[in-house]
């Protein structure tokens, strides 16, 4: 069954996509976000997903279900930088008068094409800066954002395509996605690997300072880390020839891959909202938070220019892990 029908959350608009192995339910009215992905084989939920109840919640903070996208992600001090001559000046809206998690928040996306064929489904929508009075006084750049979300077999990929369509300045960039996968409230089944080097170190604002630290007991996520008795709220540092790959494993063999743009994407953070009990969020940037003010070289934070007239693509994929029958 590789089609896509519609549906409905909160009297919003959803676009499910069908195959053999999952349910993908996007939610383009509300800031684009993967709200489900049911694991049809598994009987599960794979995402947090939003209750109707929650709509209030949501609609205060919405990264806190399914796939949301950071437009930048993490924290910025004040809320302010530099960068290229120009001054930025970003809401504070968490704890020490920062900011947290970017300019995209419940914006309405359209959608602009549908495909089905015999490998797969797809849906892709758009959304343009200039359309949000508020995002352009704080990154006054007209952007254009084209997502698409295809699903094949077990598979879902997401390519995201950024335009700046403006012609007076080069901007700074960085996104992340602030994925929730459920642990069931089992964290002693589950353990995760993740290819990194070492962690940043963040002051009590839970700002990087610049210094990176050895991972220490954090080495172990190099091989499978078991869950149970984790508390995370983590920012890792790839490196250098490390795959932009997360591996959550259940132990009967079930689990998932998350791969992010190897070109892109240079950081995990991630975080289980307390004790791990019932999520894992596992994070993929490209840029460290407060990368413009954490320092000034690139391959640092992984802050990105786009100029006038440029574009940029960016990939991620969930594949979902089968037990060997």
């Amino acid at each position: 069954m590789k089609q896509v029908t519609k549906g409905q959350w909160c009297g919003y608009d959803t676009y499910i996509l069908h195959s053999r192995d999952l349910e993908v339910t996007l939610l383009p009215r509300l800031g684009n976000n993967v709200i489900s992905l049911w694991d049809r084989k598994e009987r599960r939920e794979v995402l947090r997903r939003p209750e109707e109840a929650d709509l209030d919640f949501y609609m205060q903070k919405p990264y806190h279900f399914g796939i949301p996208l950071l437009i930048p992600p993490g924290r910025i001090s004040k809320g302010q930088f530099e960068f290229d001559g120009a001054h930025y000046q970003f809401d504070r809206n968490t704890a020490g008068d920062n900011h947290i998690h970017g300019l995209h928040r419940t914006q309405s996306w359209c959608v602009s094409d549908i495909e089905e064929d015999e490998e797969g489904c797809a849906v892709t929508t758009e959304f343009k800066t200039a359309n949000d009075a508020h995002w352009m006084e704080q990154l006054p750049a007209p952007l254009k954002f084209e997502m698409t979300f295809r699903l094949q077999d077990a598979s879902l990929k997401q390519t995201l395509k950024v335009t700046h369509l403006g012609s007076e300045r080069n901007i700074p960039f960085g996104i992340g996605y602030h994925t929730w996968f459920m642990v069931d409230g089992q964290p002693k089944r589950w353990s995760l690997k993740l290819p990194v080097e070492s962690i940043y170190e963040l002051n009590d604002q839970l700002l990087p300072t610049g210094k990176v630290l050895p991972l220490g007991s954090l080495e172990a996520l190099n091989e499978g880390m078991n869950l149970q008795g984790t508390n995370f709220d983590t920012a890792l540092r790839i490196g250098e020839k490390r795959p932009v790959e997360a591996l959550l494993l259940r132990d009967d063999g079930y689990g998932l891959r998350y791969l992010a743009d190897e070109s892109y994407f240079r950081h995990w953070v991630i975080y289980t909202k307390g004790p791990a009990d019932q999520f894992l969020c596992a994070e993929p940037y490209t840029w460290l938070p407060d990368a413009p003010n954490v320092s000034s070289d690139p391959s640092f934070t992984g802050l990105l220019t786009i100029a006038p007239g440029q574009s940029l693509e960016l990939t991620t994929s969930i594949e979902m892990i089968y037990p060997e029958n």
